[in-house]
């Protein structure tokens, strides 16, 4: 079958700790695109180079800290057009935050919650768009959460994301806005401009040990085939179907009737198909309705 990204050069922040970075760049590189992969950590960018290179492809490897202005992300694009040639999927994936109380978080986290969530997608988003507009080709994918939504209440959750997620979701809530008017602002360019959250959790390998626990629900979780399933899907679509998006990564693939491949694009996903969403999506919603202080989405 023909591979989707055949010959288009993909450039993936945050793909160093084997969750939806590094599942995408193994899927665009198994697709056929020239994969450029950044993030903080050397090590986890060189474990993912490894299972890059199982899928037959050789990726770009470029240590960046996003959450720093000057450490090295105005410089990011160029590089890899440099060596892999223009950019035609960008995908903001990296993030920060994390869970506590509003009045807990101090400056410093504030200050990285913003470079990394808002600022640096920013920013590379105005570098590859010059480039896309002149081809009239190109597709940006901004990774978001559901607690980017406002909190059902009064009265409140007593617990969970409504109360301590309010830094995260707050930052990702701006990503979400800037997504939808950049969109607006390229719209008819040839340019794909969306944003795409988890349906709930993503069995990232930092789970698989709280679900095998009990700790997670086994309907509160959806594989990394998922979530980057939706994602591909959203990374070769049509501007003129898919542009705009706020979307829901189970939610999407129902509605686009896609099948889901495992990483390396090889196989079907079993029972994660078109024919098995509806149900694990009424028995998460369920679910979820059951239990005190949940939200839709969880990542």
């Amino acid at each position: 079958m023909p591979r989707e990204c055949e010959g288009r050069v993909a450039l993936v922040t945050g793909a160093s700790r084997g969750g939806t970075g590094t599942a995408l760049a193994i899927r665009l590189a198994a697709e056929g695109a020239r994969v450029a992969i950044t993030a903080r950590s050397a090590s986890g960018l060189e474990a993912t180079r490894e299972r890059i290179e199982e899928v037959g492809a050789r990726p770009l490897v470029l240590p960046c800290d996003l959450s720093d202005p000057d450490g090295g992300r105005e410089r990011l694009v160029a590089h890899v057009e440099d060596a892999l040639g223009p950019v035609d999927i960008l995908v903001n994936n990296a993030a920060a935050g994390g869970y506590q109380p509003f009045d807990a978080f101090g400056r410093e986290e504030r200050r990285i919650a913003a470079e990394v969530n808002v600022w640096a997608p920013w920013e590379l988003m105005q570098a590859v768009l010059p480039g896309m507009r002149a081809r009239r080709r190109g597709w940006i994918l901004n990774m978001t959460t559901s607690v980017a939504e406002l909190p059902a209440g009064p009265p409140f959750a007593r617990s969970g994301p409504a109360r301590a997620g309010t830094l995260y979701g707050g930052s990702k809530a701006m990503l979400n806005r800037v997504t939808v008017g950049v969109a607006a602002e390229v719209e008819g360019q040839g340019i794909a401009v969306n944003a795409l959250t988890p349906q709930a959790a993503i069995l990232t390998p930092a789970l698989e040990a709280a679900r095998e626990s009990g700790a997670i629900h086994p309907d509160l979780f959806e594989p990394l085939e998922t979530m980057v399933e939706a994602a591909l899907a959203l990374c070769t679509a049509s501007p003129d179907g898919l542009h705009g998006r706020i979307g829901y990564s189970l939610a999407l693939l129902e509605d686009l009737s896609r099948p889901v491949r495992t990483l390396d694009g090889a196989r079907l996903l079993e029972g994660w198909q078109p024919e098995d969403l509806p149900g694990r999506l009424e028995r998460q919603r369920a679910t979820m309705q059951a239990r005190e202080g949940g939200g839709y989405g969880l990542d």
